[in-house]
């Protein structure tokens, strides 16, 4: 048996070593491979959360997969025969049997689609934490910034793909769903009526929307996310990755772990987790139970209707916008619904995708950026992106209005001018407190470079006077702390000048006017320009500190 088996291995190496080599001579195997395997990958937990999202996804595909082998999108009417006793004899839809079946009547069927529910909630929720991670610390800018918009992309589509799969099911919860969802779509002004009529194939209900949100769902977004998700990939691959400033990391190079052995034992050990977090969930902690939801009725509303996180933020928006209509040559324009559910989220991602070009205008920065920066010394863009998940955080709450008032015994009515209210100064509020605090620990870092550390030994001085003694700084923190990219606001060029130039220059000032510089000698500020200075030989840009 041993030679037997020895036999046997030799043979698998030997014809996959011709394999090797018949495929080198035709591609550039090696080279490719070579270049691949040795690509190094910095070490730091917040490069995690991309390949969070990317296991997430994975998952999503997989759990899929099996879900689409039982489930039956028709919208055609049946009596309910199957396992769930309350249900049974009531006439639901073939989308809502399938669905029940899968919970009940299929081997391990209720453990996929949870899995694929929470995965998915995981999936969105990663990128959003994601690119907030590379918004903070700068990894938007040159020469990322198609990567960017790469990402933004996917998480608009993340959103589309979540809606879309969240209303399959037919109950009662997805179509309240849907409901809201042709209320948007029919007040778009002029087109908004005719699009609904096709996209649901009549009136509402229609018979057709589930039908065609299934194929969205499991073929044309899916292709999409794993073309985007490749290209976004290669691109890291091809770019590097960005790392943190430490001794030896500079803007000129790469410090980290090879991507073989090493990156790709932690990547498959984070893998596993992600697989292993999202079966526990699914099999502990309950999620979307529609049979106690019940099948879809359209004059039937479910209470305390909530949608995922995901876009409860236009739920709050809804609830917030006051009733405005105007009624123009025949068309009504319905502001109450168009504004805060139209209009804002498409200025959201209008100013997602346009960030990097408007921060590269305000800098005149024509640099490529592979350091990371540390969110406090860029306060104005911190202080923007603290204000934008405030924003957020208040519209999601405001989706809730009904349940927190019923929960905490208070006004609804009250609550709704209160978030209104919160709408508006709360990213303000978040801005400035933001800045502020960013400021402030820029001054705590320059008073550190400046006495040192408190040792918390007390002592007596001659005149008998209490003091405490410091002592220097780690070498490793001090590099840290000096060696950072802060653009100089550009000079105003004066009253006669274009109002483009006069605009530039004013809110360039307004990012990078209030700084804190660091006490730094003419040698260490000579280290910090080469450790900061353009990979790109004749590259130009601002000088930074």
């Amino acid at each position: 048996m041993r030679r037997r088996r020895a036999r046997v291995e030799a043979r698998a190496r030997q014809a996959a070593f011709q394999a090797y080599v018949v495929a080198d001579r035709r591609a550039p195997v090696s080279e490719l491979a070579g270049q691949l395997l040795r690509k190094a990958f910095p070490d730091h937990w917040s490069f995690l959360l991309g390949e969070i999202a990317l296991y997430s996804f994975v998952l999503l595909v997989l759990t899929g997969s099996f879900l689409t082998l039982f489930f039956d999108p028709s919208l055609a009417e049946v009596p309910y025969r199957g396992t769930y006793g309350p249900l049974r004899g009531l006439l639901v839809s073939k989308a809502y049997e399938t669905t029940l079946d899968l919970s009940f009547g299929v081997r391990g069927g209720l453990l996929m689609r949870q899995m694929h529910h929470w995965a998915a909630l995981v999936f969105v929720a990663a990128i959003g934490v994601h690119m907030l991670r590379i918004f903070f610390t700068g990894a938007f800018r040159r020469p990322r910034e198609i990567n960017w918009f790469v990402g933004v992309t996917l998480f608009l589509l993340a959103l589309l793909e979540g809606f879309c799969g969240y209303s399959l099911p037919d109950d009662l919860l997805s179509g309240t769903g849907l409901r809201t969802a042709n209320s948007i779509v029919q007040s778009i002004p002029v087109v908004g009526t005719y699009f609904a009529f096709f996209a649901w194939g009549g009136p509402f209900p229609g018979q057709a929307i589930i039908r065609r949100l299934y194929i969205v769902h499991v073929l044309f977004v899916p292709g999409l996310l794993v073309a985007l998700i490749t290209l976004h990939l290669i691109m890291v691959v091809y770019l590097k990755h960005t790392q943190w400033s430490e001794p030896g990391k500079t803007n000129r190079n790469v410090v980290g772990q090879p991507m073989y052995p090493s990156f790709v034992g932690k990547s498959t050990g984070l893998q596993l987790i992600v697989f292993g977090v999202m079966a526990v969930l699914a099999g502990i902690a309950q999620i979307n139970p529609v049979w106690d939801y019940g099948p879809y009725v359209p004059d039937q509303v479910s209470t305390d209707a909530q949608p995922d996180w995901y876009v409860g933020f236009l739920e709050g928006a809804l609830r917030l916008m006051p009733g405005v209509e105007w009624n123009v040559a025949g068309h009504t324009f319905m502001w109450n619904v168009v504004l805060p559910a139209v209009v804002l989220p498409a200025l959201l991602f209008l100013l997602l995708y346009c960030y990097p070009a408007f921060e590269r205008w305000i800098t005149a920065d024509l640099v490529e950026h592979h350091l990371c920066d540390r969110p406090r010394d860029r306060p104005v863009r911190t202080g923007l992106g603290v204000a934008a998940v405030v924003w957020y955080a208040v519209l999601l709450l405001a989706g809730g209005n009904d349940v927190i008032a019923t929960t905490f015994q208070v006004s609804v009515n009250g609550l709704t001018w209160i978030f209104r209210a919160a709408f508006f100064l709360g990213p303000v509020l978040a801005y400035l407190i933001t800045k502020r605090i960013c400021l402030a620990l820029q001054r705590h870092e320059r008073q550190l470079l400046e006495e040192g550390e408190e040792t918390g030994v007390v002592y007596q001085d001659l005149p008998g006077g209490m003091a405490e003694s410091h002592e220097g700084i780690d070498p490793r923190h001090r590099y840290k702390l000096l060696v950072r990219d802060i653009p100089l606001p550009l000079e105003h060029p004066g009253p006669g000048a274009p109002l483009r130039r006069r605009l530039q220059a004013s809110l360039s000032a307004w990012y990078y006017g209030r700084r804190v510089d660091m006490p730094t000698t003419a040698e260490e500020r000579l280290q910090i320009a080469g450790r900061t200075a353009d990979p790109v030989a004749g590259g130009a840009g601002p000088a930074g500190e």
